[in-house]
């Protein structure tokens, strides 16, 4: 019987190992591969037999000690992620409680207009914010100002570095991303039995009160989910963070992750370094493991682990 079980749960299991195998492993494998030769401009039959070893590794490291616009990539990187990363997770939190409390229309309008930067394409999401934060007297926020007599003249906010530059990508990143967690959060909470929270508001306790004692100590499994996913996304995005580099909109230096970095490097303008960036990509990996990792150990995933019940 338990043989049988183990057939029937590797037969349901099979396509999903094919598509890690497919889609994850090999291309990481081959990025490894590539990372160990000069490959430049795409020129396979050159470069693609002259193995190096770790010397893109080697380049990465002396970057990282000696080149001022690599540094700002390293730091922008933890910045982005760090900040946006807390937006993302308690910013969507907190939205998902707020519109617990209120009516039910009124909550899905609410979130109905948090998911619009989600639903928007990215093109036109990034071009929405390019004319808001543009540094000239076009840009929103600046004529918003200036009629307030609050500045002067024009300021060019994403090449104010690094903050502004920063603020602006943390800004724009931030609202898509708290949608997500909304999302999450919100199936979360619907699925809590009522009752609990009716009891509790008997009992004369606040909505903070049953938010801190029964909601969120309910949401444990998804707040892991969130923050796991929301950080190895955040790691490797750059849609957004391209479109507002190649506009000028923000310093390219302070604008640009490792993410981007990685891509610009191996499809940018000029001449392109794809040993180099597959190696910076198989850092990038690295770090999502071992970030992943840690995430896991920091929220206790084994402690909310149960044996199943049964022969299984």
């Amino acid at each position: 019987m338990r043989k049988e079980k183990l057939r029937d749960l590797s037969f349901f299991l099979s396509p999903m190992v094919l598509m890690v195998l497919l889609f994850y492993l090999v291309p990481l494998i081959m990025t490894i591969y590539i990372s160990m030769t000069r490959m430049k401009n795409w020129n396979v039959e050159r470069y693609l037999t002259e193995f190096v070893g770790i010397y893109n590794y080697e380049r990465l490291f002396y970057m990282f000690q000696h080149d001022p616009t690599f540094k700002a990539v390293i730091m922008t990187t933890i910045v982005f992620v760090g900040i946006t990363l807390m937006i993302n997770v308690f910013g969507g939190l907190s939205l998902a409680l707020a519109t617990f409390f209120i009516n039910e229309r009124a909550a899905s309008s609410y979130r109905l207009l948090w998911l619009l930067p989600r639903m928007s394409p990215i093109a036109v999401y990034s071009l929405v914010w390019y004319y808001f934060f543009h540094g000239s007297e076009i840009g929103t926020l600046n004529s918003i100002l200036m009629s307030l007599g609050l500045i002067s003249e024009p300021i060019p906010w994403g090449q104010v570095t690094p903050w502004g530059a920063w603020s602006v990508i943390i800004f724009v990143n931030g609202l898509v991303g708290v949608s997500f967690g909304m999302i999450v959060f919100t199936s979360a909470l619907n699925q809590i039995p009522k009752e609990l929270v009716i009891a509790a508001r008997v009992d004369g306790a606040s909505s903070w009160q049953i938010s801190k004692r029964i909601l969120i100590p309910m949401m444990k499994w998804h707040l892991l989910y969130v923050l796991t996913w929301q950080f190895l996304s955040l790691l490797t995005t750059y849609p957004h963070l391209f479109l507002l580099v190649e506009w000028d909109l923000v310093n390219r230096d302070y604008g640009t992750t490792l993410a981007l970095y990685v891509f610009n490097t191996a499809f940018g303008r000029g001449e392109q370094d794809q040993g180099l960036a597959a190696a910076a990509a198989v850092v990038l990996s690295i770090i999502g493991v071992i970030g992943g990792f840690v995430t896991l150990k920091v929220l206790q995933f084994e402690k909310m682990m149960k044996k199943p019940r049964g022969d299984f």
